[in-house]
């Protein structure tokens, strides 16, 4: 029977446990997304708190494509070195770490008046109203190169694979929706078109990083807004990326105008209705071969005990528990199990960095 410590293997990667630190905004990089020390202590604690797969908050892979202040970069060739640090810490502390790789796009309110911010299409962007450059097709393959390029970084800099970050509003978020993406060439219109990016960008990682190297991404089941990304369209995008040979999905939804968004609620039910997305995921689990991570509103390990159990759902993502908790999974595997004494409160967001009042 399957258990949460579980050891388990996502292509090459040997895992202790199925607990994942979902990518979060930490906002304590540099002006330029380099490390502090801060941040690096924030990877420390995660590991030493025994997280069996840490990914990182979003890595952003063009230099103008910074849609928060404090993020991470993985733009050019500066952050191999300071990562290996990062990545030596974690390895040497007994867990794994992935990067998550992402572009911008107009979800933002960052330094809009000093940069071109690039879209799928001239819309107001639906939180902010920042209208976008709509990208040529030369524009979209500098894009998908830029991703390559960043995975390539991330495995000189020791990092254990990669996630792609499509969900959230975020560029290839962007993309997927029908309101943000309005194009009429082969990028837009149908889902096949308006995931064609997220196709090539997949595609151009693979051949850059070579089949051992695991490549992840997280994709919304559901934008939760009118004019979305729809479910059935969600679980065509994990099927063709399933067998393109994509190594994990990590579901979850939303973007900043939805109210769905697992970062933005401070509703969690514990016990049967347990994770904000789970209905979407565990159809997705049951319709590809690639493991999927449950991100959203995981707060007690018998309620992810469930859905291992009742469900093909391999893994468990959580967020704000880890700011509260760092130490939370070694708490657990120490038998320890009362619930995450995250309230989600949302008092984990400043502007001095993303971090839980109550520590």
């Amino acid at each position: 029977m399957k258990t949460l410590f579980d050891k388990t293997q996502i292509n090459n990667i040997d895992l202790n446990n199925r607990f994942v630190r979902s990518a979060t905004w930490e906002r304590m990089a540099d002006e330029n997304g380099h490390l502090t020390a801060r941040l690096m202590n924030v990877y420390r604690e995660l590991a030493e708190g025994e997280v069996g797969l840490i990914i990182t908050g979003y890595a952003f892979v063009m230099e103008d494509g910074q849609p928060n202040p404090g993020m991470m970069g993985i733009y050019d060739d500066s952050f191999i070195e300071e990562y290996n640090v990062l990545t030596d810490t974690v390895h040497n502390l007994g867990s794994k770490i992935v990067l998550q790789i992402a572009g911008g796009g107009t979800q933002t309110t960052f330094k809009t008046e000093d940069r071109v911010i690039w879209g799928p299409s001239a819309v107001p962007e639906m939180a902010t109203g920042v209208v976008a450059k709509e990208m040529t097709r030369e524009e979209i393959q500098t894009l998908i190169k830029a991703f390559g390029d960043a995975a390539v970084r991330s495995k000189k800099a020791g990092f254990d694979g990669v996630q792609i970050h499509a969900a959230h509003g975020y560029m290839l978020s962007q993309f997927l929706n029908p309101y943000h993406n309005q194009r009429t060439d082969e990028y837009g219109g149908s889902i096949d078109n308006r995931a064609r990016i997220i196709f090539e960008v997949y595609d151009e990682i693979r051949r850059r990083v070579g089949k051992d190297y695991p490549v992840m991404v997280k994709v919304n089941c559901r934008d939760f807004v009118d004019k979305e990304l729809t479910f059935e369209e969600s679980l065509y995008v994990c099927k063709e990326l399933d067998k393109r040979g994509i190594d994990a999905v990590e579901v979850s939804g939303g973007n900043a105008k939805s109210k769905k968004i697992s970062f933005g609620r401070s509703d969690v039910d514990i016990g049967e209705k347990e994770g904000f997305f789970l209905e979407y995921a565990a159809k997705i689990a049951a319709e590809i071969n690639a493991p999927v991570m449950l991100v959203g509103g995981l707060r007690s390990p018998e309620g992810m005990e469930k859905i291992l159990k009742e469900t093909k759902i391999e893994y468990f993502s959580l967020a704000r528990p880890f700011l509260r908790e760092p130490g939370l999974i070694k708490r657990w595997r120490q038998g320890k199990l009362t619930q995450a004494a995250c309230t989600s409160c949302n008092g984990c967001r400043s502007k001095e960095g993303n971090f839980c009042i109550h520590r």
